[in-house]
């Protein structure tokens, strides 16, 4: 009996990896933080450079005819608008004898609601005496037409309601004539015709009487308003305060500048499209990560660790090329130096065993520039990697950046080891490196990641793809050079090989290995 398995649909990827954004946003700190540094600067420049011009302010209490508690501030938005026209302006300016015109005087002044009844006006000046001048003229403008206009509009109402009243006493005036021509008589006709009239004067005589109260509470009412219509608050000077209005303008630069920065680094992430995590790294490679090296810190504690974990890489990957029946090469992206470091180191461990060559096909001066110390192996250029014997051990190292030469890439070895500096590399680019070895047949053994995130904690295994991993290989070497070949099998389904991305072809020279049969219970192994 058989067990066959079969692989699960990849689950569709996200339109958004969040934890990749904040990762890729975290790494661009630089960005952001010049800019929240320059926000921060120019918040204190302005302040410095560009004070607040000498500017008064004043209180005014205003009384409106038709105030009620529930008002929602109607009144004093109208009052605003009106300090707001050029009528008030040029009153204004007539009484400080200024030749500037209420278009442009209204653009220096502000007018603010504080509560339904108490206005403020703010006013800029050329300096500090200038601005109260201005405070106080305007304050008396809007006082002098506000009072008017109150007293016009309760003379308008009073003249209205006494001009109703002459009116009615007019007609009350027929309904006596009428009344006064009739004579008594027993018509009982006429005696409800003439009640009729008297109640039409008691009705005129109550409405005249009305009238005439109603003039006079509108008489009455207008000094009460003028009375309430008054400064409260003198015209005073603003003095600002330099640190005060420094610190306030560096904190809304500093604001501003980090929510630019964050902003603008996380398009650049989202444009870019770099992985950074090794997760996606490995899954664009199609290889595993399979040893990491931080970056460079000023912390001993962090020097000690970054020591050890470069001396583990140096005896994994010496231990790689030992084992190996195929020659082995280091292919960086975007870290020459670190990966001309790792290829020294290696080449050092594996010189106490023997001659060791290091074919340099970095396009810079990393390793050719060098000077070499006692111990260091021999560093030959790329263009002589063919001379270089087979019976002695080499270790290639070379570049996958835009513009290689991926052709001569099986010169260094026909088996690599990728050195990618996280978050270098786009998506793109890595597929087309995985495409590319493919092409050329070249398998990743696995990557070596520089200058990971710190707090990466995705996986970077791919689990599928044993036949090329390190950990593996070194198995698959071993039994090469013992002559073993691969377990025959009664049955079985091949395991499932991690290809490059776009490789739609088996490689031919590598057999694939199959999953040897294991009994389900003890009756079926016997």
């Amino acid at each position: 009996m058989t067990t066959s398995t079969t692989a699960a649909p990849p689950a569709a990827a996200p339109l958004l990896d969040l934890q990749g954004l904040v990762v890729a946003v975290r790494r661009r700190r630089r960005l952001w933080g010049s800019l929240t540094l320059l926000g921060l600067l120019v918040g204190v420049a302005v302040a410095v450079l560009l004070p607040p011009a000498p500017s008064a302010t004043t209180k005014v209490l205003v009384a409106h005819q038709e105030d009620q508690p529930n008002d929602t501030g109607t009144l004093m938005r109208t009052d605003v608008a009106v300090l707001g026209t050029s009528r008030i302006a040029g009153q204004a300016l007539r009484t400080l004898k200024s030749p500037e015109k209420p278009e442009d005087f209204m653009r220096e002044y502000l007018g603010t609601g504080l509560t339904n009844n108490l206005l403020q006006i703010d006013v800029t000046g050329d300096s500090d005496a200038d601005a109260v001048a201005r405070a106080k003229a305007l304050a008396d403008a809007f006082v002098a037409d506000h009072v008017r206009r109150m007293r016009e509009t309760a003379d308008a109402d009073a003249k209205a309601l006494i001009d109703r009243r002459d009116s009615m006493r007019g007609e009350l005036a027929a309904v006596n004539k009428t009344i006064g021509d009739r004579s008594p008589g027993n018509d009982p006709k006429a005696s409800a015709s003439l009640e009729s009239l008297f109640a039409r004067r008691a009705e005129l005589n109550s409405r005249i009487a009305d009238y005439d109260q109603r003039a006079e509470d509108a008489r009455l009412g207008t000094p009460r308003i003028i009375t309430g219509t008054q400064i409260v608050d003198a015209p005073s000077a603003v003095h600002h305060s330099l640190p005060k209005t420094a610190a306030t303008d560096a904190a809304i630069g500093l604001v501003l500048g980090l929510v630019l920065g964050l902003a603008l680094a996380a398009v650049g992430v989202v444009v870019a499209d770099r992985p950074v995590l090794r997760r996606d790294i490995a899954a664009n490679l199609g290889a595993s990560v399979i040893a990491e090296l931080p970056r460079r810190s000023a912390g001993r504690w962090r020097r000690r660790r970054i020591r050890a974990a470069r001396e583990r890489l140096t005896a994994s990957l010496a231990r790689t090329v030992r084992d190996s029946a195929e020659p082995v090469s280091l292919l960086e992206l975007g870290c020459a130096r670190s990966t001309a470091e790792i290829a020294l180191n290696v080449g050092r461990a594996l010189m106490v065993e023997g001659p060791m060559v290091v074919i340099d096909g970095l396009p810079g001066p990393q390793l050719a520039g060098r000077r070499p110390q006692p111990g260091d192996p021999t560093v030959v250029g790329g263009e002589r990697a063919a001379a270089v014997p087979d019976d002695g051990r080499r270790l290639g190292v070379g570049s996958v950046a835009p513009g290689t030469a991926w052709t001569d890439l099986q010169y260094l070895g026909t088996q690599t080891v990728l050195v990618v500096r996280a978050g270098h590399g786009s998506a793109a680019w890595l597929h087309t490196v995985a495409r590319q070895l493919a092409d050329q047949h070249i398998p990743v053994i696995g990557v070596v990641l520089i200058d990971p995130d710190p707090r990466d904690r995705t996986d970077g295994t791919l689990w599928d793809g044993l036949h090329i991993a390190l950990r593996g290989h070194g198995e698959r070497s071993a039994r090469q050079k013992g002559g073993s070949s691969p377990p025959a099998t009664a049955g079985g389904t091949p395991t499932h090989a991690v290809q490059a991305v776009g490789e739609g072809r088996r490689r031919t020279e590598r057999l694939p290995m199959w999953a040897a049969q294991v009994p389900d219970s003890d009756q079926e192994a016997q």
